[in-house]
């Protein structure tokens, strides 16, 4: 029988100029497959949360620079490098906090720019930039895979595992980030309990996080956020792993809005509290969690969205960011691709990147 977990999150349809991606506001309840084949229709699915997660959104940033100048007419390089930057800027747009996005657009036209050459050749050009869309999603198949097995080491069977949000495979292209390791676990044949918080006010652990979890047969507990403190306190929690969709050059790390309080409890109880975070995900160009753009959503996502009457007064303020920043000295430990990073984050994340860049 099929499950969720046999759709592909993000897929290119080339014959059809067009991104084929899971809409992920329907979930759990139908799985339904769509077709993006506009700037328009790209840009309102990552700002409507169709497909989420910093990997996923980053993959499908890399096929929508492709398909939209796919049929591009400029007739020199300088007209294509303005269209070309034109439609990234607007994808960009989207959605400011996920690094990813701005990441995989800038190596689209980085990648424009290096195999270009000196005669202008714009089918060759839009050739390369497919194939450079194609390695952006094989690389993050292979990132998570990585960053699962570094996690793995940092687990045992029968631990109990928490996660806030959905970092999952919906929020990638396979296995997740902070669910890697619990996949693999699982692979494994190990018998461990993950409690996944239910992420208000989206409800991505309620709708996808615990969906995924449950249909690969993982033993899966949902919790409203406001109670993980309790669990934690009972001893039930060995370990937290969750995603991030901006790490700053300090270890700080954004991710979805409740993962710092869940960081500062897991702190009181001495739980250890892991990032997984892909390389791409660290912007050592951001120097700490205060300079990373909070987005701040809609009201009605908190007065009404999910209710069949509006559970809150008329004309009542809301505030509603998507994000907060986990202080540095809550986590202990950053997974990548590379290994598990640890304190002073700013030194290792140096390190990293000098290793990675040589």
């Amino acid at each position: 029988m099929k499950t969720i977990l046999d759709y592909e999150t993000v897929a290119l349809v080339d014959e059809d100029d067009a991104i084929e991606i899971i809409d992920q506001t329907l979930l759990p309840g139908r799985i339904e497959i769509i077709r993006l084949h506009t700037a328009k229709e790209i840009w309102d699915a990552i700002y409507l949360l169709q497909v989420r997660g910093a990997p996923a959104i980053g993959v499908t940033a890399g096929f929508g620079l492709y398909l939209l100048m796919k049929h591009s007419q400029a007739g020199t390089f300088e007209e294509f490098m303005k269209e070309l930057r034109e439609k990234s800027d607007y994808l960009n747009s989207s959605r400011p906090t996920a690094v990813n996005l701005s990441w995989a657009l800038k190596r689209m036209e980085a990648h424009v720019v290096e195999t270009a050459g000196s005669s202008f050749d714009r089918a060759a050009v839009i050739d390369e930039m497919r194939a450079e869309s194609e390695r952006i999603k094989a690389e993050d198949i292979d990132v998570c895979r990585r960053i699962g097995e570094n996690g793995l080491t940092l687990i045992k069977d029968g631990d109990g595992l928490l996660t806030h949000c959905n970092a999952g495979q919906l929020a990638t292209c396979k296995y997740g980030t902070a669910t890697a390791p619990m996949y693999l676990a699982h692979e494994k044949g190990w018998n461990i309990k993950v409690y996944c918080d239910e992420t208000r006010p989206l409800l991505q652990g309620a709708r996808l996080t615990a969906f995924e979890l449950h249909s690969a047969g993982i033993d899966t507990t949902l919790l409203c956020d406001n109670m993980s403190a309790s669990l934690m306190k009972t001893g039930a929690i060995n370990a937290i792993f969750v995603g991030c969709d901006r790490v700053a050059a300090n270890g700080d790390a954004a991710n979805k809005i409740g993962t710092s309080m869940v960081a500062t409890v897991a702190k009181r109880y001495n739980v250890p509290f892991y990032v997984c975070a892909p390389t791409s995900t660290i912007d050592i160009n951001t120097a700490t969690g205060n300079d990373i753009n909070i987005e701040q959503r809609k009201s009605e996502e908190v007065t009404e969205m999910w209710y069949s009457e509006r559970m809150a007064p008329e004309g009542v303020k809301v505030y509603n960011p998507a994000f907060d920043v986990t202080d540095n000295e809550l986590i202990t430990g950053i997974v990548t691709e590379y290994g598990v990073l640890r304190a002073p984050y700013d030194k290792a994340i140096k390190e990293l990147f000098e290793k990675k860049n040589a």
